[in-house]
């Protein structure tokens, strides 16, 4: 439904809203996201030049959020990176002269929707909150098998 795109940047911001009124540099946020530092650049790049995020160059610098987190929908950020398409005709082209879609994609438009409303909906506030009290952001699990001895 989100693109990999998509998944990284709400990693991030959902980060640095954990952590809002830190600065944090590319290397860090990737480190704590478990995103490619490489990707996370670009995706950074884009947030920024959608307002998401601010940038400071040099000493002590790095991204926060360009907004409370409170106040910045994921919605927003999807929109700002790779933004949710709505089905506005039918891929096969609509017989009915004058009607919108047909019944299927009708259908698949209206869970487009839900899904964007219930974005427009959620704050990265909210997830940061709830990540704050449950566990980190995506983190990789440990093995804990162990190894028999020859």
């Amino acid at each position: 439904m989100i693109s990999q795109t998509t998944e990284y940047a709400l990693r991030a911001v959902v980060f640095l809203a954990m952590h809002e009124g830190k600065s944090f540099t590319t290397q860090e946020i990737a480190q704590s996201t478990l995103v490619p530092m490489a990707y996370l650049s670009k995706v950074l790049q884009t947030l920024s030049r959608g307002g998401i995020v601010l940038s400071q160059r040099g000493l002590g610098g790095g991204f926060t959020l360009a907004q409370e987190a409170n106040s910045l929908s994921v919605l927003e950020v999807v929109d700002a990176v790779d933004p949710i398409q709505r089905i506005e005709s039918c891929p096969g082209g609509n017989h009915n002269k004058g009607s919108a879609l047909c019944q299927l994609h009708k259908h698949i438009d209206d869970a487009i929707g839900t899904v964007e409303r219930s974005f427009a909906r959620s704050t990265i506030k909210q997830i940061a909150s709830s990540a704050a009290k449950s566990s980190p952001l995506c983190t990789v699990k440990k093995s804990t098998k162990r190894t028999k001895k020859a």
